[in-house]
């Protein structure tokens, strides 16, 4: 299916403002009601509207720390490439995990307390990772931007 002006209005309103009323939804994209409904839920089943989230405070929440992990593995099996994946997945600490090109494998993006709460993430999960040959983290000292907003 291909994006109208009114499916990227519908969007991008949702992106700034994920819980607008489909009233006030409505009004931004120029529609009704009915219509912006109908909208919104084939939005949804089509995949362009993965989900509705709420974004969390990590600062509120005691994980200030921001740490991106770049890990180089010791082979590129599909065995130990699934095997990777499906541990990181376990892990509740790490909030992303990509696939690399370039000089590392993975880059990981890791919440933490602090200093020692990311040795102890370390030591507990990303050491016991496997198949990892080499990890270097990196710790973020301030966010200059962050958005979840795609350009649409």
């Amino acid at each position: 299916m291909e994006l109208d002006a009114t499916d990227r209005r519908i969007l991008a309103a949702l992106q700034k403002e994920g819980r607008i009323t489909n009233a006030e939804l409505a009004e931004r994209a120029n529609l009704s009601p009915s219509a912006c409904h109908r909208r919104v839920q084939r939005l949804e089943a089509e995949g362009y509207i993965a989900g509705f989230v709420a974004l969390l405070n990590a600062r509120k929440l005691g994980r200030p720390t921001t740490v991106f992990v770049e890990i180089t593995l010791s082979g590129q099996a599909d065995e130990l490439l699934d095997a990777f994946e499906k541990a990181v997945r376990l892990v509740p600490d790490i909030l992303e995990c990509h696939l690399m090109a370039g000089t590392a494998d993975y880059l990981l993006k890791v919440v933490a307390e602090n200093t020692e709460d990311f040795a102890r993430i370390h030591r507990q999960h990303l050491a016991r990772l496997p198949g990892v040959a080499q990890m270097h983290s990196s710790f973020a000292l301030r966010t200059v931007r962050q958005t979840t907003a795609i350009p649409v």
